[in-house]
């Protein structure tokens, strides 16, 4: 796509928000008495604001124009804020994380992939170079403390050239064998049709009838092979299979991909330039047009000075700065208007930087003529109008000083008044006694460096490495029965898509972006809870790949004997918070979480002492603030051997991570085959096996693929397709997750906060509101 595709798909993308944004504020001032259509109106703009996100990250990511891409960005943390927001009114509206929309994609002939949250790609883009650095930095560590990983595979040893000797001979030897067994085999194929031929000599003399004979074959093995292409065009043609090279990479994604690269690359250079352009265009403005601002300014003031004098017989305060100098003066807004506009303001925090993005977008792009600007790099005049007010508000603080001075001397030679100290001071001592009262938390490493401590959490195993897992890498599908299985009153298990769904929104969203962090709904604690084998570890991984951020792992088994004692559990809590804090974003892993609140430590483990967390994390989760882009994850197997108490108050959300159903586990079955090197024929029955694999993992498929998938079974392929029993066979050893484990998490999940709030909602829903209607009256 071109830019002007781009910039057109910014105007509709645009409009699309602006007609959105006034049925919002609308809808806003007019309350719903029926819960049903209240969460119908949420769900709807909660679609909506989706796939506006999804339209401008694309824009973002492709747009070349840097003051355009400025503004975008603007809106794209606005708009990620607020389906933060919407979401959280729905979870607090329907008392569950998952929600199911199916009813309304009907009605907006939208696919459920179209519910798909995006990652924006500037995640990652804006720190590559810091992202490399520090897993250089990170690795090198590694290997100096001898923790690096080795691949035992290609792992290079050293061997005595005796033994070196011997297993080439033995190589060669073997290869001697099996050529010769090779000759020897084609001598006796020879020997054999000889004496074959002999045998049948005096049968054979009809040639006619023979070459008849070969005519039938030749001709049935014809007819087949072209019944079986026909076929397979009708199947194509049907679209009940893919067409010939579908998997390979086409031409023209090759040429996408070099046009994306060569686009990163303007966009590189046009913020350089447009970069310089800030500088050097304020220091042109400087120049020409400085003595003459200032000299306006003081003009303007003087002015003043003369009217107040001549209004009110004496000359006014000076404003001082804190309150904005000059500038108040000269402000239009009067104290009704202020009053007035916060009366106005949207309950959300983010609808006002969506209002103010596009109310700049229709006064400086929507109408704006850039025939002259092809290459889209930055506009000099945009830059000129905004370096003047930079500059303007720089030079009044300087003209706001020799002012105050001139008033002062006015002050002594006309009224002869004397300068007595004024409330200013009084409150500067107010402020002073205020920041005494306030306790900082002592620095217990105020004399060590991030770089030191940083090493030291390496060293220490508390830091690590975190694997290169992309959230797509989870695979699953989507639930098309949610909405009417809820209608029957029944509650489904949620799908893996979902779970996905809900680890972009409370994990990464809010980790990858800085300005949506500090006011969307603050997600402190995150708890994955799910049977082994689900990927409860792969998405604590993707969160940090998808983010650029640290992964320290404070699990029970992990700190178990290092920094001991409560000074020792202080110091450690202290280190990894502070460099997790300097380095953020950052995810603090607690793996099998539930033996932090044990109900009663197995006596095994009572050396590791498993509970020494349990007080520390609630203190830990107060600490954090909305600035501080920290975020504790953790996973359990086990949830019911935990306090469940003490658990849920630590865990803000708690994300049920299950097994995958057959329509994730077919898709999974698919792509886990072709990643590691299978092909997908008509004799491998892809449906059959994700229907008789119905209780197993993620895991338990990535298992068995890779035991069936051996190089020689790869190579074989070609003259040996795979069939399904293959890996029938491979799974038959492993043991699945039933259905009363399963059952068994719904239930403890039942016993939570909101699993409880959910089933009073279910079950009691009329005794509650007349409770509270009794209540209201009361």
């Amino acid at each position: 796509m071109s830019n002007a595709m781009y910039n057109k798909m910014w105007h509709q993308t645009q409009e699309a928000l602006n007609s959105l944004l006034d049925k919002e504020s609308q809808k806003m001032t007019e309350p719903q008495k029926n819960r049903v259509f209240f969460f119908q109106m949420l769900a709807t703009f909660y679609i909506k604001y989706v796939q506006i996100f999804r339209n401008l990250e694309t824009v973002y990511d492709k747009m070349v124009h840097p003051q355009k891409r400025t503004l975008i960005r603007t809106v794209l943390d606005g708009v990620m804020g607020r389906i933060l927001e919407l979401k959280n009114e729905m979870v607090e509206l329907e008392l569950t994380e998952f929600h199911y929309f199916d009813d309304i994609l009907q009605d907006l002939k939208l696919a459920p992939q179209q519910l798909d949250i995006p990652i924006p790609k500037y995640f990652l883009k804006e720190k590559v170079e810091v992202i490399k650095e520090r897993e250089k930095i990170l690795a090198q560590i590694l290997a100096e403390s001898g923790l690096a990983t080795k691949d035992l595979k290609y792992s290079a040893k050293s061997m005595p050239i005796e033994e070196a000797v011997k297993l080439i001979q033995i190589a060669e030897r073997a290869r001697q064998g099996r050529l010769r067994a090779l000759f020897m085999k084609q001598i006796y194929l020879q020997e054999y049709r000889a004496k074959l031929s002999k045998a049948l000599g005096e049968k054979v003399t009809d040639t006619k009838a023979a070459a008849l004979c070969i005519q039938k074959i030749w001709r049935g093995f014809h007819q087949y092979k072209r019944t079986e292409k026909e076929r397979e065009e009708e199947m194509i043609f049907l679209g009940m299979d893919p067409p010939p090279f579908f998997n390979q990479v086409s031409t023209t994604v090759i040429k996408a991909e070099r046009v994306d690269r060569l686009r990163e690359e303007i966009q590189t250079k046009h913020e350089a330039n447009y970069k310089a352009a800030l500088v050097t265009i304020k220091d042109n403005l400087k120049l020409t047009e400085g003595p003459d601002i200032r000299e306006s300014l003081q003009e303007q003031i003087r002015h003043w000075f003369i009217e107040c004098r001549n209004l009110t017989g004496t000359f006014p305060d000076f404003p001082d700065v804190e309150e904005g100098g000059s500038a108040l003066i000269f402000s239009n807004k009067t104290p009704q208007q202020e009053e007035e506009e916060e009366w106005k303001m949207s309950p959300s925090v983010f609808f006002q930087t969506m209002e103010e993005g596009n109310n700049i977008y229709k006064d400086m792009w929507m109408n704006k003529d850039e025939s002259w600007n092809f290459p889209q790099d930055y506009d000099p005049e945009l830059v000129k109008e905004e370096k003047w007010k930079e500059l303007e508000s720089e030079l009044r603080v300087q003209v706001d000083e020799l002012m105050r001075q001139e008033l002062k001397n006015l002050k002594l030679a006309v009224n002869r008044e004397r300068e007595f100290p004024g409330k200013p001071g009084k409150k500067k001592d107010k402020k002073g006694k205020k920041g005494k009262k306030g306790k900082k938390d002592k620095d217990l490493t105020a004399d060590r460096t991030i770089e030191s401590l940083y090493r030291e959490l390496v060293e220490e195993g508390l830091l690590i490495q975190a694997l290169k897992v992309n959230l797509s890498d989870y695979i699953g599908e989507y639930s098309y029965l949610g909405t009417t299985l809820r209608q029957v009153s029944i509650e489904p298990m949620p799908s893996l898509l979902d779970v996905r769904q809900l680890i972009t929104l409370y994990g990464i969203l809010p980790l990858g972006s800085a300005a949506v962090h500090a006011k969307a709904p603050l997600v402190k604690s995150l708890l994955l809870v799910g049977p082994p084998g689900v990927g409860k570890k792969m998405l604590v991984h993707a969160i940090c790949t998808e983010t650029g951020a640290n992964l320290f792992n404070l699990s029970s088994r992990n700190i178990a004997g290092k920094y001991p004692g409560k000074s020792g559990l202080q110091m450690m809590l202290h280190v990894v918070f502070k460099v997790a804090r300097e380095l953020q974003p950052s995810v603090v892993w607690i793996e099998d979480t539930e033996k932090t609140f044990y109900k009663k430590v197995p006596h095994a483990e009572k050396m590791n002492e498993p509970k020494r967390l349990k007080k520390q994390l609630p203190k830990i989760l107060k600490l954090l603030k909305p600035d501080d882009r920290i975020l504790i994850v953790g996973t359990t197997q086990r949830p019911f051997d935990a306090e469940i108490q003490s658990f849920c108050k630590v865990y803000q959300k708690i994300i049920l991570v299950p097994r995958p159903d057959y329509a994730s586990r077919y898709v999974l079955w698919k792509q886990i085959i072709q990643r590691h090197g299978g092909i997908l024929s008509k004799t491998l029955n892809v449906s059959c096996l994700a229907k008789i694999t119905d209780g197993f993992t993620q895991g338990h498929i990535v298992e068995v693929v890779k035991d069936v998938l051996t190089d020689r079974r790869i190579r074989q392929q070609t003259y040996k397709p795979l069939t399904a029993a293959e890996f029938t066979e491979a799974i038959t050893g492993m043991s699945p997750v039933y259905k009363e484990e399963e059952e068994s998490f719904k239930s403890w999940y039942a016993k939570t906060p909101l699993g409880k709030k959910r089933a009073l909602a279910l079950t009691g829903d009329t005794t509650e509101k007349a409770k509270d209607k009794g209540k209201k009256k009361e």
